[in-house]
């Protein structure tokens, strides 16, 4: 078993000037040590899983230390204050995959992120599509709530267009997860992304591109995938 200061003090060591910067391009928050993902998930296989200690990551208020926490923490023992504390404190990347993703294992992911997209804090809103998006990733269609996911389609295309900046890519995500992993909705959120068109969305100093909605989706309908769930939100 490790403990926190073993940990952040090997992460200090991982760290890379060059990653450094490129994340503060992303809206990593300081401190930020630039630890590599693929470094991050090597470090994970030592330690293992350990949510006490991951908690405590998250806490210590290192990016790379959160992102690590992602990793390590059991999203079945997070709470509706973890979560609702994650995405609180959370700098934009996090926001946008690591803490929407924990919340997809949670049981408290699918109250967390209709709460969440109604935050006025673009942030916080984008975390809630995400962590929408995440969990009809990996739940099977018969759980999932089909007449919150239509209202929500409906949402979307009535707003994402004036919506935050963070918040309209989120809201494309969500469109083209429903049309891609929830086979009885696929066919109207196909329809949706083609009304809806091409997203703009300000990405800051990084080479990142919005997807095309209709096109992303087309991509998975030619190689089969629809409607296939994956194991873990969590990449």
């Amino acid at each position: 078993m490790s403990d926190l200061t073993s940990v952040l003090d090997e992460l200090r060591g991982l760290g890379k000037e060059s990653y450094r910067k490129v994340m503060l391009r992303h809206g990593a928050g300081e401190p930020c040590y630039g630890v590599k993902i693929e470094d991050l998930k090597r470090l994970l296989k030592r330690t293992g899983k350990d949510h006490e200690l991951a908690l405590k990551l998250y806490d210590s208020g290192i990016y790379d230390a959160r992102y690590l926490a992602g990793l390590m923490v059991d999203d079945a023992r997070m709470t509706k204050a973890d979560l609702d504390h994650w995405v609180s404190t959370a700098c934009g990347p996090l926001a946008g995959s690591m803490v929407p993703n924990v919340a997809a294992g949670s049981p408290a992911g699918w109250v967390c992120a209709l709460e969440w997209l109604e935050s006025e804090r673009p942030l916080v809103a984008a975390a809630g599509w995400t962590a929408v998006a995440s969990q009809v990733s990996v739940i099977r269609d018969e759980a999932l709530d089909l007449t919150e996911l239509r209202a929500l389609l409906d949402r979307v295309e009535k707003s994402i267009h004036h919506a935050p900046n963070d918040v309209r890519y989120a809201m494309n995500q969500f469109v083209i997860c429903v049309a891609c992993y929830v086979l009885p909705m696929s066919w109207e959120a196909k329809e949706v992304a083609e009304r809806i068109g091409r997203v703009s969305v300000d990405m800051g100093e990084t080479a990142c591109q919005v997807p095309y909605a209709p096109e992303a989706i087309r991509k998975v309908e030619q190689r089969g995938g629809v409607g296939k769930k994956r194991n873990s939100a969590k990449c």
